[in-house]
């Protein structure tokens, strides 16, 4: 009796996979991976080549987190939250979203 349900345990265990596991594999292929911000540098955007994004507001260095994808000069955001949002990149310097107007921080060496 205890070997049958054994089996449907591992079996259950074997076919969770977490979220974040799956999202992993991605690997966007746009050419705005990096980081974006205001200009007074409130609100900052760090677009990982992962296909998750970390959102700063002020002091708080992980206001949001989530994934999000790319689709021409269009990005979709979907917090872990559960809220959306998107915005549109003008230029490859310029992103609009939410009503605000960030811009492509340089990499630091």
């Amino acid at each position: 009796m205890r070997q049958p349900f054994a089996a449907l345990i591992t079996a259950a265990t074997l076919s969770i996979q977490p979220a974040e596991a799956q999202e992993t594999d991605l690997q966007p292929n746009h050419p705005y991976v990096g980081m974006w911000v205001t200009d007074d540098n409130r609100v900052r955007h760090e677009l990982l080549p992962s296909g998750r994004y970390v959102e700063a507001r002020g002091q708080r260095e992980r206001a949001y987190e989530g994934r999000y994808e790319v689709d021409g000069t269009h990005i979709e955001y979907w917090d872990d939250t559960g809220f959306t949002a998107d915005g549109d990149f003008v230029d490859a310097n310029t992103l609009h979203h939410g009503g605000m107007i960030l811009r492509r921080k340089p990499a630091t060496p």
